[in-house]
């Protein structure tokens, strides 16, 4: 009937762009990237984790650049201005607790610890609706990727080697 396969998507191209560009994905991150090099590709360790590092660091930059600007834009209008007040001031009650205990340690766990909705993407709505200065929410989010990053990436290892010695 209908079938999705990912690494259908970027079949024309090399296995270092479509771990890459896997990288980007919103949601899935490096949490495809990696297993998706290393499993699929069988690309070198240390390649992969470099490409999806710098494919996952990507969106945050312009994402942290535009966002003050749609949210100058939405708050004015009609429909949005509302819907995202409400948003922000959700997220905010929800997670100020645990930025104002833990300050910036907060935010780089929350992109490094590789879990459903956490990654680079929301950190950098995160970095926003909690003020943190452009060049320092760059800063934390790579080193939450890298973190990320890592944590996958031996995942992606033990997960493997674990497969081979019961199969």
């Amino acid at each position: 009937m209908f079938h999705i396969n990912p690494v259908d998507w970027f079949s024309g191209l090399s296995p270092e762009w479509a771990v890459f560009w896997t990288s980007m994905i919103p949601i899935t991150e490096i949490r495809a990237s990696i297993p998706l090099g290393i499993e699929v590709y069988g690309l070198p360790i240390w390649k992969v984790w470099v490409i999806s590092v710098l494919g996952d660091i990507l969106p945050p930059i312009f994402i942290l650049m535009c966002i003050p600007y749609f949210h100058k834009w939405a708050v004015n209008k009609k429909f949005f201005g509302p819907v995202l007040a409400k948003l922000l001031e959700r997220a905010e009650k929800k997670f100020s607790g645990k930025f104002a205990k833990y300050g910036v340690v907060a935010l780089v766990l929350f992109v490094g610890i590789p879990l459903p909705l956490t990654g680079s993407w929301t950190g950098s709505l995160a970095a926003f609706v909690f003020n943190i200065p452009y060049k320092k929410a760059v800063k934390l989010i790579f080193f939450g990727v890298c973190l990320a990053a890592t944590i996958v990436t031996l995942i992606t290892l033990f997960a493997s080697e674990a497969l081979h010695f019961f199969l």
